[in-house]
């Protein structure tokens, strides 16, 4: 198939493709002799797991060590390791998170308590020592030092 067929067939813009090609993401295509590009049906296939890696988290790099170099010679050990170790980084991305929510909720209810009788910038300061004290007193700057 060509180029517009495959991006139909993917979503993606050819231009997309054709960097997927230049970076050696993609192997599977062929030139014409008028240096058209086709692409076996494969190449679909080869496109979504790109594209489907990238949103689980996968850099062009760490799919370009998973891919196989043809549809039937995959590296199983190497892609189950790979997946995991995904796994346990969005599982430590989600930990980090949710530490920066709740400090990010805790600085929100600080400045939302703000007394009646003074000014914002005296509550700013009010709320930064707050923060400077919380910070030295939490388990992760005890557990740092």
């Amino acid at each position: 198939m060509k180029i517009g067929e495959l991006s139909k067939r993917t979503g993606l813009a050819t231009s997309k493709i054709r960097f997927y090609e230049d970076i050696g993401l993609l192997k599977l295509v062929n030139r014409s002799a008028n240096g058209y590009r086709t692409y076996p049906p494969e190449a679909e296939v080869i496109l979504n797991l790109i594209s489907n890696g990238q949103k689980a988290g996968f850099s062009l790099d760490e799919l370009r060590k998973l891919l196989p170099t043809d549809m039937d010679n995959w590296q199983h050990d190497n892609l189950l390791d790979a997946l995991r170790q995904k796994l346990t980084d969005i599982e430590e991305l989600e930990k980090k998170l949710a530490n920066s929510k709740r400090q990010l909720k805790s600085i929100l209810a600080e400045i939302e308590e703000k007394p009646d009788d003074i000014n914002c910038a005296d509550n700013a300061k009010r709320v930064i020592s707050q923060i400077g004290l919380n910070k030295s007193t939490s388990p992760d700057a005890k557990s740092s030092k």
